[in-house]
């Protein structure tokens, strides 16, 4: 059975999000995407301490489709260093797990 997924990628603007939610969305490599914001972001870009608002998403699918979900995530956002991490989960309650399976495209 497979198991569960997450990752976590902030975007510059609620479009964007939406806009990679629905693409990921509709080539079914993800069940769900939490759009979150806005967030404060601090970081380190080029050498120098920067900072600036943020939309969190946090997508949710399979430990099988994981890998294809960073690569296409690579793919539609605008960022030239995209900040996309992702992970197994290691608990699901068993009816997310279902759904997960069934939502997500193998």
């Amino acid at each position: 059975m497979s198991g569960a997924a997450l990752v976590w990628c902030p975007f510059p603007d609620a479009e964007s999000a939406r806009a990679a939610a629905g693409a990921l969305l509709d080539e079914g490599l993800i069940a769900c995407a939490n759009i979150l914001g806005p967030i404060e972001s601090h970081f380190v870009w080029e050498g120098a301490r920067a900072s600036g608002s943020e939309v969190g998403v946090l997508f949710k699918t399979t430990a099988e489709r994981l890998e294809a979900v960073v690569e296409r995530l690579g793919e539609l956002h605008s960022y030239d260093t995209p900040a996309i991490m992702g992970w197994r989960v290691n608990e699901a309650h068993p009816a997310t797990l279902a759904w997960l399976i069934g939502a997500v495209s193998d």
